[in-house]
């Protein structure tokens, strides 16, 4: 059986996370849609997020380009965060607070 270290099952864990996300916003059932709405995005938006979701997805599930997916993961968390910040719902920044930091703990684990 082979060996599967803790740094792969979080990039793995983390490239499912991004994976289910894009989906997510790319279908866009009405609860995303409306939050979306909310937050003053164009209809067209949660396009835009879950593909970068899925190229994030796409980088990380490759040694060679998950820092580069990290990154853009990243990106993506802050975003979410900083939006729903500046709207005034705190306690939805919490998961991507956390999803960021897991992002930032995997990068750290992967250099080189």
């Amino acid at each position: 059986m082979r060996n599967i270290s803790a740094k792969q099952i979080l990039a793995y864990a983390l490239v499912g996370f991004f994976i289910i996300g894009a989906i997510g916003n790319i279908l866009a059932p009405k609860t995303i849609a409306d939050e979306y709405a909310r937050w003053g995005y164009p209809d067209w938006f949660h396009f835009v997020t879950g593909s970068l979701e899925l190229t994030s997805a796409v980088l990380m599930a490759r040694q060679a380009t998950r820092t580069i997916g990290s990154l853009l993961a990243a990106c993506i968390m802050a975003s979410a965060i900083m939006t729903v910040i500046f709207h005034g719902e705190y306690t939805h920044a919490i998961a991507p607070a956390v999803v960021l930091g897991c992002v930032a703990l995997s990068v750290y684990l992967h250099r080189k």
